[in-house]
């Protein structure tokens, strides 16, 4: 992605910020790490608890939410999802007796997730093995510095892109 030398602009707006050969290492680094990564979570998921990377983080973000509750909407929006994956994902969590859904009372155009206490309790039981993948491929590597730096990086990207997507 560094700038071939044949390839000079003819003009301003005709430029293109080329990656200079550090850019260009770290962006490989991070597009390998963003296809690797989720697919070994995706995995060990699969493999020790029958739930995909994403079921587990619709579990995860409803056990954090008071009274394990959140409507669909701000749930797509925790785990990152579009409404209709959540929606079929839920269905699929409804039918194992995970969650529940209904109408939010409050305002009836939008539909209430809720963990029930069987899904808390199937999530709790994957969890161990997830935080240790978690652990072993993420903060193993890394040291206390590296992970804040981990930490600050990842903000900095969350908002770049927030900022893109507003």
């Amino acid at each position: 992605m560094s700038s071939p030398p044949h390839e000079r602009a003819t003009s301003p707006e005709d430029a293109v910020p080329w990656l200079d050969d550090d850019e260009r290492d770290a962006w490989m680094a991070l597009a390998g790490l963003m296809v690797r990564l989720p697919a070994a979570l995706d995995r060990q998921l699969q493999t020790e608890s029958n739930l995909s990377h994403f079921e587990y983080q619709v579990l995860a973000g409803l056990s954090d939410a008071p009274d394990r509750t959140l409507r669909m909407s701000a749930l797509a929006t925790l785990t990152e999802g579009q409404l209709p994956r959540l929606s079929q994902v839920a269905a699929r969590l409804e039918k194992r007796g995970w969650l529940t859904r209904q109408p939010d009372p409050a305002d009836g155009r939008y539909t209430l997730a809720t963990l029930t206490d069987e899904g808390m309790a199937y999530l709790v039981a994957a969890a161990p093995g997830h935080v240790r993948t978690v652990r072993r491929l993420v903060f193993d590597s890394l040291t206390t510095t590296q992970v804040r730096q981990l930490r600050d990086i990842g903000r900095s990207l969350g908002r770049a892109i927030a900022d893109d997507d507003a």
